[in-house]
């Protein structure tokens, strides 16, 4: 099964998620979403797309990119997931990032973490990061167990 990952991130924490996916997939291969061009679908049998999401919006280059190609993602064995720092209310995080259609099709869709880095957030985020969870160093919450899920659901 051929698998690419296509990913959106504003500080790499979409992009680590990714790579880990990709290294439990033998041959898939990633793609950040702000590099063009983007490669064909029809190359593919499996596509995961994943995004980071900040105060409640996805990336717009996976929102546009999913918009503009949902027909085709809906035929595709179909994997979703988003990198935040929160996993409360993780189904309404998913439906109201991505079109129905597209939630419908996915054969998995997942919030698997995030990564707060101080020294990538500029001042605002790291004052809500600090008013919010009362952290202010660097916080992993990428969770692998839930990666290894993801990809499990994926392969049957």
């Amino acid at each position: 099964m051929k698998t690419i990952i296509l990913y959106a991130t504003k500080h790499g924490a979409a992009a680590e998620i990714a790579n880990r996916i990709a290294g439990q997939i033998d041959g898939a291969v990633t793609h950040d979403l702000k590099q063009t061009p983007v490669p064909s679908l029809a190359d593919f049998d499996c596509v995961i797309v994943g995004t980071s999401i900040y105060a409640g919006m996805i990336r717009k280059e996976t929102k546009d990119y999913v918009a503009g190609n949902a027909s085709i993602l809906c035929e595709k064995k179909l994997g979703l997931y988003i990198s935040g720092m929160s996993t409360e209310n993780e189904d309404k995080t998913i439906n109201d990032s991505f079109p129905d259609e597209v939630v419908t099709a996915a054969k998995v869709a997942n919030v698997l973490g995030g990564i707060f880095d101080p020294k990538k957030a500029g001042f605002f985020g790291r004052a809500i990061m600090k008013a919010v969870t009362k952290q202010s160093g660097y916080v992993c919450t990428i969770d692998d167990d839930k990666i290894s899920q993801f990809v499990k659901c994926l392969s049957s």
